[in-house]
């Protein structure tokens, strides 16, 4: 018997250390995870910090992947990766070496006390839906494509910037 993998997709950001290894090593490692298949992996792109904490620009990535883990698991090992790689606790919206956000779970809508799903925030962050819209320009979350939702923040002050031929990892555009 099969089982049945499920599309999600991450966001990954850094900004302490060497920002561009500690996402494509945690897009790795995620990819290496049991019945897990990375699909695609966005560019990396530099996003002006945001959330009133003084700190340096991060580096941002997304990618997805099909898995048949729980939301739960697939969340308790992204954030043993994340342990890792090097973070530490620090504080909400605070400089990281590593940042990994279940995006989405396939079409699951989940709020517990360690995870909402989908993301709650990712429809007001461009530097998830902008790596999102590279790889999969066709994906539709809560009924609406990327590229939607995208739009409607246009005027997003916030900058995010292409860095120009990167890859991190190679996967199977969705």
């Amino acid at each position: 018997m099969s089982e049945t993998k499920v599309l999600t997709g991450l966001s990954f950001g850094a900004n302490l250390g060497n920002a561009p290894e500690a996402v494509e090593r945690a897009v790795a490692a995620v990819a290496a995870l049991p019945r897990t298949t990375l699909k695609g992996c966005s560019s990396l792109y530099r996003t002006e910090p945001w959330g009133g904490v003084p700190q340096d620009w991060f580096i941002n990535s997304a990618a997805t992947y099909t898995t048949s883990l729980a939301p739960a698991d697939l969340l308790a090992a992204c954030q043993a990766i994340e342990r890792a790689i090097g973070r530490l606790p620090t504080e909400p919206k605070g400089p990281r070496v590593i940042d990994i956000d279940i995006i989405f779970y396939g079409d699951v809508e989940l709020q517990t006390k360690a995870l909402t799903l989908p993301h709650q925030h990712f429809r007001k962050r461009r530097f998830v839906l902008q790596p999102l819209l590279e790889i999969a320009p066709d994906l539709i979350i809560c009924g609406e494509k990327v590229v939607e939702t995208l739009n409607r923040i246009v005027h997003d002050p916030l900058q995010v910037q292409l860095i120009p031929n990167t890859k991190p990892i190679q996967g199977q555009a969705i």
